[in-house]
């Protein structure tokens, strides 16, 4: 059964007034084809993985009611269109039950999410474009950065359109961009959070920069002068633990962080600043592994008479405020504070 819906060069004065619009005329997940000046190469743009992140939704629709033709031909995949839609619009990450689609990129493709990833995959096979763009909100608010699973110079450039700051993971969760390695480059672009006017206007421009550009892979060695974070390590809850976010420990929590926690976003968190309060010993709470399969918790936190703090100066990053996507999810990501993974 087919589950998207293909649309060729859609007529603008037929998208709606505002994205929501343009979403229920889409109807479910779309597959938007546009005709370039340069039939020749073509280039895709994912977005909506998740159904709270509207910047891209509403970037892509802001290009398509302006009229303008793309450089090259260009396949714009809208996915997770009915949880967007859902009541109240751009609140859920994905519908009750379903799997999250940007860790469903792998066999096996046996759910419903599995199927929509795997023919996300195979509209992506057939039209081979010379780069992706997935772009994302940040689950809490922050600035924007690119994630990759390697580093050379074509996801840089890809990379530099949105941001100066590139995350080289390679955790094999599953996710969209896990693809580069064997197809074509892809990067992810998270352009800020859901809620910020200024992550909408950078997504909208930083699209507009590669829907318009002749060129948008490095031909030659150019330094993009972009901060580097390497291979991060995930905090995440260990199954059954409870989470709140409050200023002062919460009875009847394992786990509180404080509400003000996102500040840290990007930031370098030295060893004294609490993060929050728990009740117990980091390991039986927490779960985080490098790259070896070893346990990192002791790297990452620590507690003092039941105050949560950094075990060591750290970078954070993907710091959330969201209960449930932390506790489905991660509470942050952390590199050294030197950008390199912390050893």
């Amino acid at each position: 059964m087919r589950r998207f819906r293909f649309l060729r060069n859609p007529n603008p004065d037929e998208l709606g007034s505002n994205v929501e619009d343009f979403l229920a005329h889409l109807g479910g997940p779309a597959c938007i084809l546009l005709k370039g000046k340069d039939t020749s190469r073509t280039r895709a743009f994912v977005t909506l993985l998740h159904g709270n992140e509207p910047s891209g939704a509403m970037a892509l629709y802001r290009w398509l009611r302006s009229g303008q033709q793309p450089a090259v031909n260009v396949v714009c995949i809208v996915a997770s269109v009915v949880a967007a839609l859902t009541t109240p619009a751009f609140s859920h990450r994905m519908l009750p039950a379903a799997r999250d689609l940007n860790r469903c990129f792998r066999p096996p493709f046996e759910d419903e999410q599995g199927r929509l990833a795997e023919e996300i995959l195979e509209i992506l096979r057939l039209h081979h474009p010379e780069a992706v763009i997935d772009m994302h909100n940040t689950s809490g608010s922050g600035p924007a950065f690119g994630v990759c699973t390697h580093m050379d110079r074509h996801h840089d450039a890809l990379v530099s359109l949105f941001t100066e700051r590139l995350i080289v993971s390679n955790l094999g969760l599953g996710a969209l961009m896990d693809i580069s390695e064997s197809s074509y480059p892809t990067v992810t672009v998270e352009v800020g959070g859901r809620l910020d006017t200024q992550a909408h206007e950078l997504a909208y421009e930083g699209l507009s920069r590669y829907l318009s550009a002749e060129q948008v892979l490095d031909p030659g060695a150019t330094d993009w002068g972009l901060e580097l974070l390497h291979d991060p390590l995930r905090l995440e809850l260990n199954a059954g633990v409870t989470l709140t976010y409050a200023e002062q420990s919460a009875q009847g929590y394992d786990v509180t962080l404080r509400t003000d926690i996102e500040h840290h976003n990007f930031g370098t968190v030295h060893t004294d600043p609490p993060l929050g309060w728990i009740n117990g010993e980091p390991r039986r709470l927490f779960s985080a592994m490098d790259a070896s399969g070893h346990c990192a918790v002791d790297r990452l936190v620590r507690t003092e008479a039941g105050v949560l703090y950094p075990a060591r100066s750290l970078k954070l990053f993907m710091i959330t405020t969201n209960a449930l996507i932390a506790e489905t999810d991660c509470l942050f990501y952390a590199v050294a504070d030197d950008g390199l993974t912390i050893s």
